[in-house]
């Protein structure tokens, strides 16, 4: 088998990457990442996970044709419909497909010829996948944007799998107290997503009274 060639400099400086041009509050937390890869976020259960990814969505329907979001935690409950109606999701009803299945129907179902190019998988628990799993699938779409919702202990995913694949991703966003923090690799100029300012305003008082 023939070595490839090692790349230069120059080679990665001459490189084109496709990235999504975030502006304002998306650029100044994230910067513009690639829209290919891993992504990973995580937050304890209230404190506004739900709500950022949303807003994600809306954010990044901007940019791609569509994407898929699996509902393997909140399935099609009244949850997720009053979660909807609550974020204004009508507005990109053409966009957002909505699935809850097991990792092997998910699998098949992104082989698809123009299957969506961003999958969300909510919540990375709920796939039961190893470290090796997760690396066997990533390995099978490098032209998709792969996002993962985490359940988290303290500060950190909940789980030794869950925090593997947190290092490997080239975004982490950990969720607290109504803002997403970016943890790596892109970070804007404030490194943080203000999702609700209110709510943020208001856990922020009650941690200086604790």
């Amino acid at each position: 088998m023939a070595i490839k060639r090692a790349l230069t400099v120059q080679n990665i400086f001459d490189k084109k990457y496709d990235l999504f041009d975030f502006e304002d509050e998306w650029f100044d937390a994230f910067d513009r990442p690639e829209k290919t890869g891993v992504w990973f976020i995580w937050g304890n259960s209230g404190n506004g996970k739900t709500s950022f990814v949303l807003q994600l969505i809306k954010c990044l329907a901007d940019f791609i044709d569509q994407i898929l979001l699996v509902s393997r935690e909140e399935g099609t409950s009244h949850t997720l419909r009053k979660s909807f109606e609550n974020f204004g999701m009508n507005d990109v009803k053409r966009k957002l497909l909505i699935v809850n299945e097991n990792m092997a129907d998910l699998t098949a179902r992104l082989k698809q010829k123009k299957s969506p190019r961003i999958v969300i998988i909510d919540s990375f628990q709920y796939t039961q996948m190893s470290y090796r799993d997760y690396i066997n699938f990533k390995s099978q779409f490098p032209n998709k944007l792969i996002i993962f919702i985490s359940h988290a202990d303290g500060k950190s995913p909940a789980g030794r799998s869950a925090k593997s694949v947190m290092y490997d991703a080239c975004l982490k966003i950990l969720v607290e107290g109504y803002v997403a923090y970016s943890k790596g690799r892109y970070i804007g100029k404030t490194g943080h997503y203000v999702i609700w300012r209110e709510r943020a305003e208001k856990y922020g008082i009650k941690n200086n009274n604790e």
